[in-house]
């Protein structure tokens, strides 16, 4: 990737571009004005990575800055800080780097290192190398553990060290409650904590019964760690949530006990099978435990992978009165609004700028039924 070059001078410029491009390539939904959330102008990504690039006696961190051209063609960036990296990766890096130039154990054949930080200031750190890790390496990692102030993991091939722990505890404020979230190493978590609470916020809003109105329940594809869950649970009667990975569905499960979360359940199945047994097409053993008869969805929320939604989910998501789509791709939400524009409308339309100084949008897109 190229290196993102962190002006905050230029950042609302940059943001206005987006927001008027993402606002001409849909223009043709008819959508309402669209609500556009701004980042932290640095230091916003809670997670990072970096090669490490060992030259002589030395070793620093690197990123590559890549000729668009010719994707071959690649320079070496050497980097001393990264602004857009949260606060605290920024004061462990030349820590870190410090302690492994120090020890012969701890740099010998590493080549990456992975950051996991917290809003609060927690840090999982990675790394990761060519190389079998043994008692010496363990030992050396578990002093560093001590120094950092921060958990350590090593990987190598077919091999993964845990020093203490596996994962960082994030809290985020959303609507004047405090919502705690798991979030494990070598995991999906939302990188920028500050938009995520923007997006969590729209979400609860957006699917706010109507005063008077009757809660009934949510179906949820794409779960990860109950991220959505948690925070629009209060919203509905009750909330089954799918995820394929098992990782996440752990920490949705421990997430949503520590939250006190008592009216969702999360079901390891993929999109794919949940989308089925939703059609009463076939229900595996899995599927008939859920006991799908007794549910009353009105709502279902998407938050699908760049490739957005196959044509399978697309017919299943347009059964509900109510979709909520959190994209992360607007090409893939323009093909998909294509087919759900047929029986939906837009109601609510959002740009939630995760990844600021880059060309990436993220969306939330509410869609009614058409009466």
């Amino acid at each position: 990737m190229s290196v993102p070059v962190v002006d905050p001078a230029l950042y609302p410029q940059q943001l206005e571009a987006k927001r008027q491009r993402i606002t001409a390539q849909f223009a043709r939904f008819e959508p309402p004005a669209l609500e556009l959330f701004a980042s932290p102008a640095s230091h916003y990504r809670m997670r990072a990575e970096f090669r490490i690039w060992h030259q002589d006696d030395d070793l620093f961190y690197a990123m590559f800055d890549v000729d668009p051209e010719d994707p071959k063609r690649r320079e070496v960036i050497r980097l001393e800080r990264f602004d857009v990296a949260s606060a605290k990766i920024n004061a462990l890096m030349p820590r870190l780097r410090e302690a492994l130039l120090a020890s012969e154990t701890l740099r010998r054949r590493i080549f990456q290192v992975e950051f996991l930080t917290t809003l609060e200031g927690e840090a999982l750190v990675t790394l990761i190398y060519h190389r079998a890790l043994d008692e010496a390496w363990e030992r050396e990692a578990r002093a560093l553990e001590e120094t950092l102030e921060a958990r350590i993991i090593g990987r190598s091939r077919k091999q993964r060290l845990v020093i203490s722990e596996e994962y960082v505890t994030e809290y985020l404020e959303v609507a004047g409650n405090r919502f705690s979230y798991r979030q494990i190493e070598n995991s999906f978590t939302q990188p920028n904590a500050r938009i995520a609470e923007c997006m969590l916020g729209w979400a609860r809003e957006v699917t706010r019964p109507a005063e008077g109105e009757a809660k009934r329940d949510l179906v949820e594809f794409y779960c990860g760690n109950g991220h959505f869950t948690i925070a629009l649970a209060d919203n509905f009667r009750r909330v089954l949530g799918t995820e394929i990975s098992r990782t996440s569905v752990a920490a949705a499960q421990h997430n949503l006990a520590d939250n006190g979360i008592d009216n969702a359940v999360i079901a390891r199945m993929s999109s794919e099978e949940f989308s089925t047994a939703l059609s009463g097409a076939r229900r595996g053993r899995r599927a008939e435990a859920l006991g799908l008869d007794d549910y009353d969805f009105s709502t279902v929320l998407v938050d699908p992978p760049r490739a957005g939604l196959d044509d399978e989910s697309c017919a299943q998501v347009a059964r509900f009165d109510s979709i909520v789509y959190i994209s992360c791709n607007p090409e893939t939400l323009e093909a998909n609004l294509e087919r759900l524009c047929t029986t939906h409308r837009i109601e609510r339309f959002a740009l939630f700028d995760q990844f600021p100084y880059t060309h990436h949008c993220e969306c939330g897109v509410l869609l009614q039924r058409r009466r």
